[in-house]
């Protein structure tokens, strides 16, 4: 719901950000034995001569592992649906570190912008954020190989390896003219899926969960119990920006919320009939309190299982946007040379039948990811457990629609050239990057920061400036945060402050009444004939 506090250079050291890869299947599976008719062996051969000639007579050299690797069979893949996709042995790693939630290095995001490697954030807690780098830092030297004219992913590369091996990174700090030379010790990252879980009201809890990795419902038990779980009057689970991940992880935890018994999802696929997961444990003593959702349209996969199962069954009122519609079920094919197929198996529907993927025929790969507003609608038509209206084949309908204020032509501008990221970083370039907790941007900080605009020729007018003047004040109070406290802190603080969580927080009413409902009608179905009439 916090789309401006996306960074405008995002690329974490941790893992790369596969689109919307999330609905595996956890144990990867067994390939099965090739068996192909006349036709397609002449298409194999065909395709055999083509690649020989090209090698052949190319005008330039002709990679083979990137031809076949990032050209031919992602290509191929393609064709089938949005989702399939083939990782080479780089790819595939990444994918791994994501599943596990951890990897070794020194713990930062890093990004680019004019050809250099910034510092975005270091992760808190990590040897980055223990050294003293901070937001802003431009990344010259590793190990003494300068950064000049290498990727992202080349960087990325130098700074992780071994748990205790060291690196030496040079930074060019704004504000200070000699570079900075920190020394690390490499060591476990774990990069936490679910990333916040405090009290925002007497009583209301919000959780956040990011991702679904091997450790989400592990992590989210642990967390509901700090938060004094038996003791809650309400619940905002925000699934926002989640774009899915481990199946096992997204039924593990929606069944926390669901009774033993209910059905969380379901898939079918051509080779394969329709496989249930049912709630094996079911909720506990005081896990009745009051659940609202909070989903957008980059909420996908594996947040939708579970945003359309406490639909279903009426546990919880979806509040937000239409999420992506990513219902497709990615089977994983270990390939020799530590590569990997994510191929499209079967298909998602939720405890009600509805089916989650929306419709990508005819639209481009690009069209696809742009995630344009396609709401849920046709003939696939369903009910709640309390006989309320769902739709399907678009993604999770909410069933009370916010949509966060739009971005003015200003606002986007100032975004759009990281503003508020380098007046930051340069004003505590030569400073202690030091604040008191409750610190909030003044005037004289507001002077300084127009004449930051100036001087990057970013235009704007007084009248511009004055309008969105709290707008102003509180990114720098975002970007500032994450400086002087942690990138955490800072989005703690976007939490609080976020209008959506509060109106989130004030339909929790809402979702009380909708669980009550349908409790009711469980106990009126399931109660013995006559029963009612000899109360």
């Amino acid at each position: 719901m916090r789309p401006w506090r996306l960074s405008p250079y995002p690329f974490p050291v941790a893992v790369l950000a596969f689109a919307l890869g999330g609905g595996l299947l956890g144990p990867p599976a067994a390939a099965q034995p090739a068996v192909f008719d006349d036709e397609v062996r002449q298409s194999l051969r065909s395709f055999a001569r083509i690649f020989e000639a090209v090698q052949a007579n190319a005008a330039d050299p002709v990679d083979s592992d990137k031809a076949i690797y990032k050209g031919a069979i992602p290509s191929m893949l393609r064709t089938l649906d949005p989702h399939s996709n083939f990782f080479d042995p780089r790819d595939f790693k990444l994918l791994r570190e994501d599943q596990n939630g951890r990897y070794f290095g020194v713990g930062m995001m890093v990004g680019g912008q004019s050809g250099k490697v910034l510092v975005m954030h270091p992760f808190s807690g990590s040897p980055a954020y223990k050294a003293g780098l901070r937001p802003g830092d431009i990344i010259v030297q590793v190990d003494g190989k300068s950064t000049e004219g290498l990727t992202l992913t080349e960087v990325v590369d130098l700074l992780k390896g071994p748990r205790g091996t060291k690196v030496r990174v040079s930074v060019n700090r704004p504000g200070v003219e000699q570079a900075l030379d920190f020394e690390m010790t490499r060591d476990e990252i774990s990069r936490k899926s679910v990333t916040h879980a405090f009290m925002i009201r007497p009583g209301v809890a919000y959780v956040h969960i990011e991702s679904f990795n091997e450790n989400t419902s592990r992590e989210l038990e642990l967390a509901m119990r700090k938060l004094g779980e038996k003791d809650l009057e309400g619940l905002v689970l925000d699934l926002c920006n989640n774009p899915g991940g481990l199946l096992t992880e997204g039924v593990s935890v929606a069944e926390r919320f669901l009774r033993k018994g209910q059905m969380v999802v379901s898939h079918k696929g051509r080779s394969s009939p329709r496989r249930p997961y049912l709630a094996g444990r079911g909720a506990s003593a005081g896990r009745d309190y009051p659940v609202v959702v909070m989903v957008n349209k980059y909420s996908a996969s594996a947040a939708e299982i579970v945003a359309g199962a406490l639909q279903d069954h009426d546990r919880a009122l979806i509040f937000g946007e239409s999420t992506f519609g990513k219902g497709l079920v990615q089977s994983q094919f270990p390939l020799p040379e530590n590569t990997a197929l994510l191929l499209t198996t079967a298909r998602y529907y939720t405890p009600s039948g509805r089916l989650i993927q929306r419709d990508y025929a005819g639209v481009s790969f690009f069209e696809y990811y742009r995630r344009k507003e396609t709401p849920a609608g046709g003939n696939d038509v369903h009910s709640t457990d309390s006989g309320r209206t769902v739709l399907g084949g678009g993604g999770i309908e909410p069933d009370e629609k916010y949509s966060p204020p739009k971005l003015n032509a200003f606002q986007t501008r100032l975004l759009a050239r990281a503003a508020f990221f380098e007046f930051s970083s340069s004003y505590f370039g030569g400073r202690d990057a030091k604040l008191p907790r409750d610190w909030k941007p003044d005037a004289a900080l507001l002077e300084q920061f127009r004449a930051h605009l100036r001087k990057k020729e970013i235009r704007f007018s007084e009248a511009e400036f004055t309008d969105n003047r709290a707008f102003i004040e509180e990114q720098l109070r975002l970007e500032m945060y994450t400086i002087a406290f942690s990138k955490e802190d800072a989005d703690r603080l976007a939490v609080e402050i976020d209008p959506a969580v509060a109106r989130a927080a004030d339909a929790l009413p809402k979702a009380k009444a909708l669980a009550g409902r349908a409790r009711e009608l469980i106990v009126r179905r399931t109660a013995p004939p006559g029963a009612a009439a000899s109360r």
